[in-house]
């Protein structure tokens, strides 16, 4: 059952790129089809400031709806919470289709923010609080390679309907997500809700029932018992000793140490690297650096970005397995490395590229393709899923929540940053604008290895108990809080019980 229930929870995923990514100001992107620009008055170069705009707009948007994932993710549940995001999407999309006008575009791609916002904070929560340790993370891979599948899709989607001409060509492409819509609506009320956040809300004997469905047991099965007595014991702790965002903001830590704002800022930390990773560069505006940085024709470009799309789907499928087996931590420094080779290729190869007179141009412009389509191979692998998961394993039950829309919030905000200033990078600094993204991505090696404490192959309790025990900020030190596979005394504990 844990199974269907992501498969089923993944839905959200397609529906949020698909949503997402056929606004994108490229030459694959709807934007710039001739109808769209004439239909919102946005053709010519005077207009190009607010044609960004139109699209990074989106990105705030979903960074106010995972703020308010703050609040309502906790008062209305998981399940709830997904619905209405979902039905503040549909009447954002519904604005969009209908648009004659710019006001009403960027009213459109506010709401639909807002409503993919609250999914993107509530998923990855719902989804870790119904699985097991040993399934978690592949689970919330699983979910970030449908990203990729509905990122794929709306590539080709775009890529076919640039052919066409009139309002079709625009406004059918975010008719289609309504696949997508209807999908969540008709599967999301029949999924469980958490048993954790029924457990913190006082329904225990519903939570019990669920996790024994999720296991495919009886509810007097002594694992049943056990686990509802841990989440029990964690959600009265976390009742006694939890911070309220007032105590938080003014730097109170609560009588017990439970390391609440470090977590924070771990499970935060995680989603702004994934983001100054520079995969928004790419995947906004590939089309756009492969014909401005490489040289490239624009049919071309859109072309190669739409076959580069299923390469990053096909590579991502090798974090399943390994996500595991791997850890986070070597997923996000090895991934980390590859992602600084690729950007220091690129930012040498489009160097020469950009030199007047150098004879070779053509062809180091052609080797700076492969090194865009490693780059996002390494992405697809280790950054991809873990900045999603990251946050939901990190942070305590009475701060899960909190922690989910913050790092939520936090990558949308990064994401709004960087696709407001590619355009102008590109155009002011050239092949200089990559050295940027080159050094982020070395930052983050030293980062990961020195601070942030394994999570895989441990329960969400185990992770509190890390806390309580109060592992060091150098984790590195701590062979209990970096090692793959789950310390012995969590299993003596567990067993003890």
């Amino acid at each position: 059952m844990t199974r269907v229930f992501s498969v089923r929870l993944n839905h959200l995923s397609y529906e949020r790129f698909s949503q997402k990514h056929e606004l994108i100001s490229s030459p694959g992107g709807v934007v710039v089809t001739q109808d769209y620009l004439n239909t919102l008055n946005l053709d010519g170069p005077e207009h190009t400031s607010l044609l960004g705009t139109v699209t990074a707009i989106y990105d705030i948007g979903c960074f106010f709806g995972a703020v308010a994932a703050f609040s309502l993710g906790e008062m209305l549940g998981r399940k709830k919470t997904v619905l209405l995001g979902t039905t503040i999407m549909s009447l954002g999309a519904i604005l969009q289709i209908t648009a004659y006008g710019v006001p009403q575009m960027i009213v459109g791609r506010i709401v639909a923010g807002i409503g993919n916002g609250l999914n993107t904070a509530t998923a990855p929560v719902w989804q870790a609080e119904t699985s097991k340790a040993a399934w978690r993370g592949k689970l919330v891979v699983i979910e970030m390679i449908c990203n990729i599948a509905g990122f794929s899709l709306s590539n080709w989607v775009t890529y076919g309907f640039s052919f066409v001409d009139g309002p079709v060509s625009w406004r059918m492409p975010l008719v289609l997500q309504f696949i997508f819509i209807f999908i969540l609506f008709a599967t999301v009320p029949w999924l469980p809700e958490s048993p954790r956040w029924l457990i913190a809300h006082g329904e225990i004997v519903r939570a019990e029932q669920i996790i024994a469905d999720l296991e495919a047991t009886t509810v007097d099965d002594p694992w049943v018992v056990t686990e509802s007595k841990e989440i029990q014991w964690a959600a009265q702790f976390e009742r006694e000793n939890g911070m309220s965002w007032t105590d938080l903001l003014k730097g109170k830590t609560g009588a017990a140490n439970t390391s609440t704002i470090r977590r924070l800022l771990l499970g935060a930390g995680t989603q702004a690297m994934q983001q100054l990773a520079g995969i928004n560069v790419t995947s906004y505006y590939l089309p756009t650096v492969l014909t401005k940085s490489v040289g490239l024709g624009n049919s071309l470009a859109r072309l190669l970005a739409a076959c580069n799309s299923v390469s990053y789907l096909l590579f991502s499928l090798i974090g399943i397995p390994n996500v595991e087996r791997w850890g986070r931590r070597k997923m996000m420094m090895y991934a980390a490395a590859g992602q600084c080779f690729c950007y220091l290729m690129i930012t040498v190869l489009i160097r020469y590229n950009e030199l007047p007179g150098y004879s070779g141009s053509k062809q180091v412009a052609s080797a700076s393709i492969a090194f865009f389509f490693l780059y996002y191979i390494f992405f697809g692998i280790g950054w991809q899923g873990v900045p999603w998961l990251y946050p939901t394993e990190i942070n305590s039950l009475s701060m899960r929540t909190k922690g989910a829309a913050l790092g939520t919030a936090t990558n949308w905000i990064f994401n709004f940053m960087v696709v407001e200033i590619t355009p102008t990078g590109i155009q002011s600094l050239g092949w200089k604008f990559y050295i940027i993204w080159t050094v982020f991505n070395a930052s983050f090696v030293p980062i990961v290895y020195l601070f942030y404490p394994e999570t895989a192959d441990r329960t969400l309790e185990d992770i509190d108990r890390m806390f309580r025990e109060e592992v060091g900020v150098l984790v590195f030190r701590d062979r209990d809080a970096v090692c793959e596979k789950r310390p012995a005394k969590y299993v003596e504990y567990e067993q003890n019980e």
